[in-house]
């Protein structure tokens, strides 16, 4: 960046001097004032001249270009439209992410060196169904959005993802790294059963459903948290309930018989997969699906007593 000046030497800096000064090589300096990171004007001679301020701008642009900082933030440093802690942080954030992604990678690459030789070819195909954590979130997050027929109100999705969702780990094991990948390759093959249930069935309500089922699901928590077998109760009565209220019917042996098989994609064995599989990516005892998966199996009781 220049501009045309008649300053003399006493006030300003040449090119050289501001180098020995700084230590930043002169053809770095020019490249800065090329992009418009350093202010220079243009002596009678139409020599570069810097005035007395530019070392302390070049010291810092050395220091925050050492820092990883790209020249638009530096520039936005120097220019005051951005604060320095500001445009720290942003790297700050930039470099987690980078690390995070590293560390997804390196366990992904033990996972395949610790896998037995015939079985390498088959977990790398796995793997690649999640070789990077925050995208393969984004694919659980989508196969959840199609569960319903409607869009959920953000807020009520945004707890029901956190809830059934497990977020990738930042520094993540092997084992973690596999069970992740697996979940995404589960919901690409669970996902036809769950649309057609939601397209056949997209009369109900399902914020309130949600929110009825949610309800009950809190009541058996302790149950399963306390290694409780499923059995027909009270817990199970509020989750028939549930459903019956969003149908306008009411609880009967005939109603639990048609919940039952409404709940069939939900006993998928691979659904049951998956929840074993979140529990296994967040370290949590029990999730979502046990609790639900409690109350399914008491209504199968409640059909089947034997």
């Amino acid at each position: 960046m220049e501009v045309q000046s008649t300053v003399t030497q006493n006030t300003s800096y040449g090119i050289g001097d501001l180098s020995l000064r700084t230590g930043v090589p002169v053809r770095t300096i020019r490249f800065y004032c090329d992009e418009g990171v350093l202010e220079s004007v243009r002596s009678a001679g139409g020599h570069r001249r810097f005035d007395a301020g530019a070392v302390d701008r070049l010291t810092l642009v050395r220091r925050l270009r050492a820092l990883g900082l790209g020249l638009p933030a530096i520039t936005d440093v120097l220019t005051g439209r951005r604060a320095l802690a500001e445009a720290i942080a942003v790297e700050r954030a930039r470099t987690d992410a980078e690390l995070t992604a590293l560390a997804w990678r390196r366990a992904a690459l033990r996972a395949v060196e610790q896998a037995d030789a015939a079985d390498r070819a088959e977990r790398l195909a796995l793997l690649s169904a999640a070789h990077d954590g925050r995208a393969a979130r984004d694919e659980l997050v989508a196969f959840w959005r199609r569960f319903f027929a409607a869009p959920l109100p953000p807020e009520l999705f945004h707890t029901f993802v956190a809830m059934n969702v497990p977020e990738p780990p930042a520094d993540p094991t092997p084992e973690q790294v596999v069970a992740y990948a697996e979940l995404v390759t589960l919901t690409s093959a669970l996902a036809a059963p769950f649309v057609d249930r939601a397209r056949a069935h997209a009369h109900l309500d399902e914020t309130a459903l949600l929110t009825a089922v949610g309800a009950a699901c809190e009541l058996v928590v302790p149950l399963v948290a306390a290694g409780l077998r499923p059995s027909p109760g009270a817990e199970l009565d509020q989750f028939v309930d549930a459903h019956a209220a969003v149908r306008g019917r009411r609880d009967t042996p005939e109603f639990r018989r048609e919940l039952h098989a409404y709940t069939a994609p939900d006993r998928d064995p691979r659904m049951l997969r998956y929840w074993t599989l979140v529990g296994e990516v967040s370290g949590e005892a029990t999730t979502t699906g046990s609790w639900h998966g409690w109350l399914l199996d008491a209504l199968e009781l409640s059909l089947n007593p034997a």
